[in-house]
């Protein structure tokens, strides 16, 4: 029968080596040689096993010092040394979770199986609010209170959920860690999970005395209201954040955030696009003919605005920096004016008579448009 190769060889430490130092190896050499991650290594299943024969000794203080004093025969059953379990594995599992090796490439055995870990601080949940503006508030800026509800921090008992005074206690169900620990026989050997406590909620504490004003919660409900600064520019749908303006955290743990959206009226002149404003203006017959100054709305005011003559129904004319600020940045997009043109109804007998001598004195150089569409069609006939 082959001699047996030395344990502390096995597991590449030396005989000083501390249990941090052989536990770590360990876990490594489980995962490099796990046979379920080899299977096409025939030699794998061996080494795991011989890795796990070799912790099960040195992990223990009593099996190890009988192996540095006796060598492979103290592992002879007349030793009293304990064999089972995969590959001459029981383990001694009191100290060590084989979920936290496994756990990356098995998903876990059933949970985080951390022992002693207790819940930790949690950050509160963001929460959501809308404000209504009307086009002038977003494009001049504005502050708006803005009014909302969030689950604060118990001022009556600063979150502890006992009312004051009075002490927490150790949960008697997980023994102050937050978390129960079941252990089950596998064949890779006994395995420890962790699930959370049920009685203490993971914080490993319990309230005797719960807190009258947030009945043990720790936090309340509360109406909130508070000013905030509107930048100019901004625009709907966008969502201004507020730091540490929503609910409250547990254990500790800072509050979420206040996400406020923005949602800006609709404009009986002027439609947004981008940071350009667009707007419609309706002329006469005549204006439009004739070219004359005009009177064109902005969100600074009214300013005057030449047509020139000839001005076609949709033509688009832009006056420069008269749009909407640019959010956080400087200057300002432009302001982009349609045109309309009305024609005129309910004529006088005169009007109509004028217009009629104007119409025979016209010539197809007066009407482009018309004389290029009919020649277009007198092509479309002839082909």
């Amino acid at each position: 029968m082959p001699q047996k190769e030395d344990y502390y060889k096995i597991l590449g430490v030396s005989k000083n080596a501390t249990d941090n130092d052989i536990k770590k190896s360990y876990r490594k050499l489980a995962k490099q040689y796990h046979p379920d991650l080899n299977n096409n290594n025939p030699h794998a299943e061996a080494k795991f096993k011989e890795v796990n024969e070799a912790y099960e000794v040195l992990s223990d203080s009593t099996k190890r010092a009988k192996y540095d004093q006796y060598g492979h025969a103290s592992t002879d059953p007349n030793f009293g040394a304990s064999s089972g379990g995969f590959g001459n594995f029981s383990g001694s599992m009191e100290d060590f979770d084989l979920g936290d090796i496994f756990g990356s490439f098995f998903g876990g055995f059933g949970g985080n199986a951390s022992s002693g870990s207790k819940r930790g601080p949690r950050k509160g949940s963001d929460i959501e609010t809308s404000i209504f503006l009307s086009f002038e508030e977003s494009a001049k800026g504005c502050k708006k209170n803005v009014k909302y509800e969030r689950i604060a921090t118990c001022k009556k008992c600063n979150g502890i959920g006992a009312e004051p005074g009075t002490n927490e206690s150790r949960c008697s169900s997980c023994r102050g860690t937050g978390q129960i620990i079941m252990n089950q026989r596998t064949p890779f050997g006994m395995i420890q999970t962790a699930r959370t406590c049920d009685h203490c909620g993971g914080s490993g504490k319990v309230i005797n005395n719960p807190c009258k004003a947030c009945s043990g919660q720790g936090r309340v409900r509360k109406n909130e209201s508070m000013e905030i600064e509107i930048p100019a520019g901004i625009s709907n749908d966008q969502i201004l954040n507020v730091r540490d303006k929503g609910n409250a955290g547990n254990y500790g743990g800072t509050s979420g955030d206040l996400r406020i959206h923005i949602k800006v009226k609709s404009h009986p002149i002027f439609e947004r696009k981008d940071d350009d404003i667009w707007c419609e203006i309706p002329l006469t017959f005549i204006q439009a003919a004739l070219g004359d100054d005009v009177t064109v709305p902005t969100i600074d005011g009214q300013v005057s605005y030449h047509v020139h003559e000839g001005t076609q129904y949709g033509d688009i004319f832009k006056i420069k920096g008269k749009g909407m600020p640019h959010l956080h940045g400087r200057g300002h997009g432009d302001l982009l004016v349609k045109v309309t043109i009305e024609i005129p109804k309910n004529m006088s007998n005169e009007q109509q008579e004028i217009l009629k001598k104007f119409d025979s004195i016209s010539s197809p150089k007066n009407y482009q448009k018309k004389v290029g569409f009919f020649e277009k069609l007198k092509k479309i006939f002839e082909n």
